[in-house]
C-alpha cells in the first residue's frame, strides 16, 4: 500500500482501481475493515430510511392537521410512494452500469423526492457487495488487462527490430 488511505501502491504502473464512496479502494482486495465498513453503510442507510420515513410522517401529519383535502394528500402520498420507486429501480441499475449524465442531471428532482427508494436500493446492495462494486470490479480488471495486454507486447529493444 501506498499509503494509509488505502490506496494501492501504483509504483509499477497500470491502472489505478477507482474508489468507491465510503469504500475507498478497499474493495479490491476486501481489506481495510471492508467487511465493517460494508456493514456500518448498510445499518446507516437502513437507519436513514427509517428516520426519512419519519419526517415523512410528520408532514403527512401536518398535510393531515392543515386540513388540504383527501385529493391533495393523496396525490402527496402517490408522488412519495412513486418517485421511491423509480429512484430505487435507476439508483440499482446504476450499479451495474455507468448513467447517462444528461439522463442523471434531468432525473435529479425525482431522485431527490424519491430519496427513500435510492436509500433502501444502497441496503440492499450493501448487503451482498459494496454498492458498484460489481461495475467497478469489471472495469478495473478490464483496464489491467488491457494494460497487461500492452505490457508484454513490448519486449526486446525495438531498435534491433529486424526491418524487411
Amino acid at each position: 500500500m501506498s499509503d494509509e488511505n488505502g490506496t494501492p501502491d501504483t509504483s509499477k504502473g497500470g491502472p489505478r482501481p477507482e474508489p468507491i464512496r465510503f469504500f475507498g479502494t478497499t474493495w479490491v482486495d476486501h481489506d481495510g475493515g471492508y467487511a465493517a465498513r460494508r456493514a456500518a453503510v448498510a445499518a446507516g442507510s437502513l437507519a436513514t430510511a427509517a428516520v426519512s420515513c419519519l419526517v415523512l410522517g410528520f408532514a403527512y401529519q401536518g398535510l393531515q392537521i392543515a386540513n388540504v383535502g383527501k385529493p391533495v394528500t393523496l396525490l402527496v402520498v402517490v408522488m412519495f410512494a412513486v418517485c421511491s420507486v423509480l429512484a430505487f429501480g435507476h439508483t440499482w441499475g446504476a450499479f451495474t452500469k455507468r448513467p447517462d449524465p444528461e439522463r442523471q442531471a434531468t432525473l435529479r428532482g425525482l431522485l431527490a423526492i424519491g430519496f427513500i427508494g435510492s436509500l433502501l436500493a444502497y441496503f440492499a446492495r450493501s448487503l451482498s457487495e459494496a454498492p458498484g462494486e460489481k461495475l467497478h470490479r469489471q472495469e478495473y480488471e478490464t483496464a489491467r488487462a488491457a494494460h497487461e495486454k500492452r505490457a508484454t507486447r513490448r519486449t526486446g529493444d525495438p531498435s534491433r527490430k529486424r526491418r524487411s
